[in-house]
């Protein structure tokens, strides 16, 4: 008889792989409120403000309005490496075509959304994205998706032993190193979010230590390790003493959250693995009681932020998985795991098998979103059945 976990999986495999392979993996996001037609060709668009204002006001509405105001669904890198990472899962537990098809697939595709023009292969998001430190048009290089469709390209470089996925993959070493901003605390140093901005934010950064450090192990060439250990440091002379990491290092980044902590913390583990270097084993022990300690209650119920328990966010339980399979103690951690998944499986699964974005107090977000939902899940609910499936 199947777990309450395997029947989620198995709903929401069947809602991700009911349409032809051609229109699978698509969708809305919640920050693609900017991809609007109507808002582009009004003189709103002129505004940093009113920019943020209609950004939120997409992503915080119980209603989805973007076909009214002419957004498009789109493939995201992001979500596409994520796809592929799940699919790797998958294959590794029952190796079969129809998997082997849809890996194929979804990395043909992320090879044909790299940003053009920079010193190493690089993604972007698929919307315009306004924060409150910068303005990153569309397709923008950034180090988040990178690192995502990286790690999906060698995963399914591990399965298809195509040189095309490997070579892809290693060229983003370049990006990282040549193309992203440096902020230095004398030879250590944080990776910006972009090459247009100079911002300072700890998961970023490690994100592209734990690119750096996997092609280090690939490639055996120092310079990536080394490169990677000086921004691994950079970020570990940041930890709090309670274990904890702010978002960054702006005043209004001084907050620390739940899904960001378990980034981080998942980053600190592989680039340890891929480069051998112990030092980190102490932070990322502290950093995983803090994370556990602070962000998960007894019923299940992941909180968003240390000092707050709203909005609860689907990347929340998610991520939880994967921090916990990265860093190896997913068995041992098991009942915790289990009761984040029901809980989350109970308050947050549609019957058509999707999953739900947020849950405010007085309402919930049930748009279908494919990165910040879907991938995330599939991704987390394949690693959970990985583990599983060992035992």
């Amino acid at each position: 008889m199947k777990s309450a976990i395997e029947n989620s999986f198995q709903r929401l495999k069947n809602y991700l792989e009911a349409p032809p392979l051609s229109e699978r993996y698509i969708g809305y996001d919640p920050f693609d409120g900017l991809n609007s037609a109507t808002f582009q060709n009004s003189f709103l668009n002129k505004s940093r403000f009113l920019k943020l204002v209609w950004l939120q006001l997409h992503k915080k509405s119980p209603v989805n309005f973007r076909r009214y105001f002419r957004v498009e669904t789109g493939y995201n890198p992001q979500a596409l490496g994520l796809f592929i990472s799940s699919y790797y899962n998958l294959y590794k537990s029952v190796q079969n075509d129809h998997d082997l098809q849809i890996i194929r697939f979804l990395a043909e595709k992320l090879l044909s959304l790299t940003s053009k023009g920079w010193s190493g292969t690089c993604w972007g998001y698929n919307f315009d994205w306004q924060a409150r430190a910068f303005f990153q048009p569309k397709y923008t290089p950034m180090i988040v998706p990178t690192s995502y469709a990286v790690n999906g390209l060698f995963d399914a470089y591990e399965i298809l032993k195509d040189q095309r996925l490997f070579d892809a993959a290693v060229s983003s070493g370049n990006f990282i190193m040549k193309d992203l901003n440096r902020t230095y605390e004398d030879n250590l140093f944080a990776l910006s979010y972009s090459p247009l901005d100079n911002t300072v934010v700890y998961n970023a950064t490690l994100l592209g230590s734990q690119v750096l450090s996997r092609i280090y192990a690939y490639t055996k060439e120092d310079h990536f390790k080394h490169e990677a250990a000086k921004t691994v440091q950079f970020c570990l002379n940041h930890q709090n003493t309670d274990g904890s990491w702010p978002y960054g290092t702006k005043p209004y980044h001084q907050w620390t959250d739940n899904f960001h902590s378990g980034y981080i913390l998942s980053c600190l583990s592989d680039y340890g693995k891929f480069t051998g270097d112990k030092s980190v084993h102490n932070a990322i022990q502290k950093g995983l009681d803090y994370y556990l300690n602070t962000f998960f209650e007894p019923s299940g119920r992941a909180k968003y932020y240390s000092n707050g328990i709203f909005p609860i966010d689907i990347n929340n339980p998610a991520q939880l998985i994967i921090t916990l399979s990265k860093l190896g103690v997913l068995k041992d951690k098991k009942p915790l795991a289990d009761t984040v998944l029901n809980w989350t499986i109970a308050k947050m699964q549609d019957r058509k098998g999707y999953f739900y974005y947020q849950i405010y107090r007085f309402y919930k977000i049930k748009i279908p979103y494919i990165r910040w939902s879907q991938a995330w899940m599939f991704y987390a609910l394949t690693t959970y059945l990985n583990i599983l499936n060992e035992q």
